[in-house]
């Protein structure tokens, strides 16, 4: 979205973090244009050598785009072909069709109240074809990953982080993506460190395991004549790397933007509805400003009519979609995820927020439970 809008207050405002940035862009989009090499080639290996120490893990792996990123590690795994994969039902949709996608069944756990996977239901979905455990850090927010991982290696499973929302959160000072077997980011113009078009990149401490995702990503050619594997074309663009690598290094600026504006809403708001909170040891790096709202349809309708807009992430839980008909689960299933999908509401929240007009929201959630 533009800086046009008919929203006086957009849920994003491109055109604003843009601005700070754009001569490097600009800059960026000429040395690579006027290099040649478009693709594979040393912008991405920089981008992946920057983000894996961002990150602190051994390797990164730019891919085409997030889901991408979950089927291409998926495959990587090596995984028998009747393994289920453990993840949460109210992420967005690839988190469950990467699963399908690789040749895997999905399986879900429902969440807590902090929308992540809930750890102490997790053991009892864990069977003999389990083979894979996906939490998602959804909206920014670390997902417990002390049990997960306790479960993981007591059952001998791998791990991998569904990261999409979260570059740059911690738990305990360690960031995720160094936490599992491997961990997959998307790069939507959505997310906190985004490309202009589609981008994703995966981490592991697992160099066997990188390789094989460079290969998967480049139609499972070893070389330019000698296909190994027959699979996708999922390359990063060498100009989305060059633009990443620009975001990347004022990230860290950048989430802690979000974090003061995060806090600004916490402290105004906590009295009207359930506002996002950190546990101890977490650092939430508000990919979403997520709240839990009483009659939020209703609340929705009156900020569109005061000029606010806002976003339901997501309606309708995956499990509950036409798609995911045949894992044969029904309304019910998953009571907090279903219940959570009916309240949570996200509001803008973006570098080059206003104080006025974050006050304009503020003032009317105020006043719509006045």
């Amino acid at each position: 979205m533009s800086a046009v809008s008919k929203f006086r207050v957009p849920y994003i405002n491109f055109s604003l973090k843009n601005s700070q940035i754009k001569e490097e862009l600009l800059n960026a989009f000429e040395r690579v244009i006027d290099g040649g090499r478009y693709i594979q080639g040393p912008e991405v290996k920089q981008f992946e050598n920057e983000f894996a120490a961002f990150c602190g893990s051994k390797f990164a792996t730019g891919t085409a785009n997030g889901t991408c990123s979950l089927e291409l590690t998926l495959r990587a795994f090596d995984l028998p072909k009747n393994a289920e994969v453990i993840t949460a039902p109210n992420s967005f949709i690839a988190s469950a069709s990467s699963i399908v996608l690789a040749g895997f069944k999905p399986a879900f756990v429902d969440v807590d109240e902090d929308m992540n996977m809930n750890p102490e239901l997790l053991e009892g979905a864990i069977n003999e074809n389990t083979k894979v455990i996906m939490p998602v850090h959804l909206t920014g927010r670390p997902a417990k990953m002390d049990r997960i991982l306790e479960l993981a290696n007591k059952y001998n499973l791998y791990v991998l982080e569904d990261a999409a929302q979260a570059v740059g959160a911690k738990l305990r000072g360690q960031k995720v993506g160094s936490f599992g077997s491997a961990a997959s980011f998307s790069l939507h113009p959505l997310k906190n460190l985004h490309a202009y078009g589609d981008a994703g990149i995966v981490t592991t401490d697992d160099e066997s395991l990188a390789s094989e995702i460079s290969t998967l990503r480049n139609h499972g050619l070893i070389d330019r004549v000698t296909c190994e594997v027959f699979s996708s074309n999922c390359r990063l663009d060498e100009l989305q790397a060059a633009l990443l690598r620009i975001q990347l290094r004022k990230l860290d600026e950048w989430t802690e933007q979000r974090r003061s504006t995060a806090k600004i809403y916490n402290d105004a708001l906590a009295n009207v509805v359930s506002v996002p909170i950190e546990n101890d040891g977490e650092y939430h790096v508000y990919q979403t400003y997520m709240i839990k709202a009483k009659r939020r349809n209703e609340l929705q309708a009156f900020l569109a009519s005061e000029g606010i807009e806002s976003i339901i992430h997501y309606p309708v839980p995956i499990h509950l979609q036409p798609a995911a008909r045949m894992l044969g689960h029904k309304k019910g299933s998953f009571p907090v995820t279903e219940r959570l999908s009916e309240e949570i509401l996200s509001l803008p929240l973006y570098q080059g927020l206003t104080e006025e007009d974050q006050s304009h929201v503020i003032d009317k959630i105020q006043e719509f439970y006045t």
